[in-house]
């Protein structure tokens, strides 16, 4: 008899373990509420990195000048962007759902809820009530924008990161309350669209968690975009009157904006799931904890994704999914490599884009590690002359004893692509030398992360 395998929520890590496991001969049935395809992956990180594009390109076509073109400013069509937003975020979903029905997984639209260790209820939306019996689940419900109780998004002035898109209108003026990866996102998406932004940074650098010299790039590149930095304050309240908002921050700074963007983290899916009828324990944040096979406190209920309380990638969720996948089916007895979360490659979708991988040099140094640090700005490679665009440097850390890499950092053009090398470096124990003797292409951008391995 098959493995009867439920999964509840169908994002990156749900489909990922549903498809894999399917494949293997379980018995998959996945409950989904909002969207297959997930409502954190398709509401807030592929529409606001289509967004981010769009930009992208007003902002580049400002920089015609120095390619030898004349200087163009592109006009923003949002019925067009609204149209672009909303046709990915359908065929990404629409693709993920037949995959999922081609490996004959059931897919049940509704809410779910744990009755037993071993069984489960999912309300359906068409009003039915479907039983569903289990050897395993996974818990993959994913998260939702953290909203504090000093203010009340209402969906208009004040806005969650899952408001801003599709786009309604673009603001004239924006306040982005929290300077982790999705604030400094949101700085570059709304002024690459003209809108005068300022930035409520509670802490003394942007990006708290990433290398200071890193931190130091993107602040440089706000200032020069006439982004106000509001360092060291910390918002404690966010009112709206006839002409916008008022946002007030613990040190009596006040910032005026015709709107107000919260992003400052997310909260997990774990309520209404009626964990307890299932024993499945959370944490204080409501987080699900998880071992090292994404098991639970309950030996045969999984969780994976945002609601596991590990990194909120969507790599990572999908990499868990197939490892839960593995384990249901018996193949963690085989030859079986643990997710190492340390080694999840990073990237942030500013101006130039920053990505990471494995050990951050800050961190080495704080721990008394010896590492070996080699830094080549792109300014030196003709790639990056050629495109126009020499900001930031591509840093790479190794061991000063064997040459192995550790990890690295990139700032720059095309980051999120390049830091493949480092993080496959990373992944399988290579050093300098390998990447050294790589036979590179030139002219590419790629030629930075060799002359920094030198």
């Amino acid at each position: 008899m098959p493995v009867r395998f439920l999964i509840i929520g169908g994002g990156p890590a749900g489909n990922t373990a549903a498809t894999y496991a399917a494949r293997l001969g379980a018995e998959v049935t996945m409950v989904e509420r909002d969207l297959v395809g997930g409502a954190a992956h398709l509401l807030d990180c592929i529409p606001s990195k289509t967004m981010i594009a769009t930009g992208g390109a007003m902002s580049f076509s400002r920089r015609l000048q120095g390619m030898g073109l004349e200087e163009v400013q592109p006009e923003i069509d949002v019925e067009a962007l609204t149209e672009r937003v909303e046709d990915i975020k359908d065929h990404l979903s629409g693709s993920t759902a037949n995959l999922l029905t081609s490996q004959g997984v059931r897919i049940l639209r509704g809410s779910a809820r744990f009755t037993s260790p071993t069984s489960a209820e999912v309300d359906t939306h068409d009003g039915t009530t479907v039983s569903v019996p289990f050897d395993a689940a996974l818990i993959a419900t994913g998260s939702r924008p953290r909203v504090p109780e000093w203010v009340r998004p209402d969906g208009e002035r004040i806005l969650t990161t899952r408001e801003c898109y599709p786009p309604k209108i673009f603001p004239k003026s924006v306040c982005v309350v929290g300077s982790g990866v999705t604030g400094v996102e949101f700085v570059h998406m709304f002024e690459s669209f003209g809108a005068k932004v300022t930035l409520v940074v509670s802490r003394q650098q942007v990006l708290p968690s990433k290398d200071p010299e890193v931190a130091a790039v993107l602040e440089d590149d706000f200032l020069r975009r006439g982004v106000s930095l509001l360092k060291g304050a910390r918002a404690q309240s966010i009112e709206r009157d006839a002409d916008g908002v008022l946002v007030k921050c613990d040190d009596g700074r006040q910032v005026r904006a015709s709107h107000a963007v919260l992003a400052i983290g997310s909260v997990p899916n774990s309520d209404g799931l009626n964990l307890e009828a299932a024993g499945v324990h959370v944490d204080g944040g409501g987080y699900v904890p998880i071992n090292h096979h994404c098991v639970t406190n309950v030996e045969h209920i999984y969780a994976a994704g945002d609601v596991s309380g590990k990194l909120p990638l969507s790599s990572v969720a999908s990499m868990q999914g197939r490892k839960v996948a593995e384990h249901v089916m018996g193949l963690h007895t085989r030859e079986h490599r643990h997710l190492d979360y340390d080694k999840a490659a990073s990237a942030i979708f500013t101006e130039p884009e920053i990505a990471d991988v494995g050990l951050a040099e800050a961190e080495a140094f704080a721990s008394g590690r010896k590492i070996r640090v080699t830094k080549v700005p792109f300014s030196a490679t003709p790639k990056a002359l050629i495109n126009n665009d020499s900001r930031g440097f591509v840093k790479i850390i190794s061991d000063p004893a064997t040459g192995v890499v550790l990890g690295g950092s990139i700032v720059g053009r095309h980051a999120a692509e390049l830091i493949s090398v480092i993080a496959l470096a990373v992944t399988a124990n290579l050093k300098v030398t390998d990447i050294v003797e790589s036979l590179l292409v030139h002219p590419a951008l790629s030629e930075a992360l060799a002359e920094a391995a030198e």
